[in-house]
């Protein structure tokens, strides 16, 4: 039994803008991150200070989790809008 595609898919005009979001989104939480390596491999006592009743290793690294989460939320926003804007465009 053969199925076709659920959605008829065409051109991304989006997909430079897009492409060029993530990279800004990659390096910048490639700077967080390597923040953390840093002190990590520079300065490891520093993790083990309190913040909020726990050590910063273990604050930094559910921020950077949390942090993650958000760039992919905010990114998945504005990709939309681009598809929207560039896409619709087409159609007219």
């Amino acid at each position: 039994m053969h199925h076709g595609p659920a959605v008829e898919l065409g051109v991304d005009h989006a997909s430079k803008k897009k492409a060029r979001l993530g990279v800004w989104f990659f390096f910048l939480y490639f700077i967080f991150y390597a923040g953390f390596v840093a002190i990590g491999v520079f300065n490891y006592e520093l993790l083990s200070i309190k913040v909020f009743g726990q050590n910063l290793a273990i604050v930094y690294g559910i921020g950077l989790i949390i942090f993650a989460v958000v760039l992919g939320l905010i990114y998945n926003i504005i990709c939309t809008r681009y598809e929207n804007k560039l896409n619709i465009e087409e159609k007219l």
